[in-house]
């Protein structure tokens, strides 16, 4: 029957398709290998992989626990984790997943009164996922999400940690810091420059230019805040961004801000995690620190 070895094993062919790089990197024999999937063969009556010269290429019943294996393994490995940790008198590890791009200024305030206050804790902090950030935390590859858009689902927990007011960003001569608020006739001709986010999920897409079935004359992508406050400082474009970030910027840049559309854009960061992780001690440490830190 399977066992979690078998898991591992037919995980790591997925990945490194020889028999000689999976012995390698389960740090077992060729021939321990050959004799376990063969002895799984045998107990199911049909092939498990199947061999093309060196390398190897999973069967139909390998691609049915390989499915298991992608959805097993991490909750496995996440609950080894944790006993190794608590084993060697360590509180953990706090693997911190961002979607919100402009936050990470505002994590680093979190971070360090937090890090005193648990020396035994490390953060780690994730910004890429491969299905998303509600995804990560499912597959166990973060446990903490920082997000303007909480995913609510019964297994998981989404707590606002504070509110804020998204603004239009533009050079200190732009003609529409004559008004009281901007709308998207006032910026038509400019470009927008925002982070590598899909654009449905942007609020100035989804809250400005689509209600009123508008669009900027250009959208441009850039990853770093530095980079993109250089663009609209140099007249290049304007870009959305939390009031309070702009804020700090303006003291050593010539930068200013507007309201976008007549009501503004609020919005609220969260912090969401799996709710079987609720009463991990230093786990609401740090929610408690983010509510705390402005």
């Amino acid at each position: 029957m399977l066992e979690k070895q078998h898991l591992r094993i037919i995980k790591a062919i997925s990945e490194e398709k020889t028999l000689t790089a999976v012995a390698e990197k389960l740090c077992v024999t060729q021939s321990a290998l050959s004799h376990s999937i063969k002895k799984l063969e045998h107990y199911y009556e049909t092939p498990i992989w199947i061999k093309q010269g060196r390398n190897l290429q999973l069967a139909q019943a390998g691609l049915e626990i390989l499915k298991l294996a992608d959805r097993v393994l991490p909750h496995i490995e996440h609950t080894e984790n944790n006993i190794r940790q608590i084993s060697k008198g360590q509180k953990g590890v706090l693997r911190v997943g961002m979607e919100c791009h402009p936050c990470y200024r505002w994590l680093l305030k979190a971070v360090k009164p937090y890090l005193n206050a648990y020396p035994d804790v490390d953060i780690d902090v994730i910004q890429k996922f491969k299905f998303g950030g509600v995804g990560a935390l499912f597959n166990y590859d973060i446990d903490l999400l920082v997000t303007p858009d909480p995913f609510f689902k019964n297994s998981l927990i989404f707590e606002p940690v504070f509110d804020y007011e998204q603004v239009l960003v533009v050079c200190r001569h732009h003609p529409c810091l004559e008004k009281s608020y901007v709308l998207p006739e006032d910026i038509k001709g400019d470009t927008l420059i925002t982070y590598p986010v899909d654009a449905v999920r942007l609020d100035i897409f989804s809250q400005f230019f689509l209600p009123r079935q508008s669009a900027p004359k250009k959208h441009k992508i850039i990853e770093t805040t530095d980079i993109i406050l250089q663009m609209v400082e140099a007249g290049r474009g304007v870009t959305a961004l939390p009031k309070w970030l702009v804020r700090e910027y303006q003291t050593k840049m010539d930068i200013d801000m507007i309201q976008i559309g007549e009501e503004g854009i609020r919005k609220n960061i969260h912090l969401g995690f799996r709710k079987s992780d609720q009463n991990i001690e230093y786990l609401k440490a740090f929610v408690d620190i983010a509510k705390q830190t402005e």
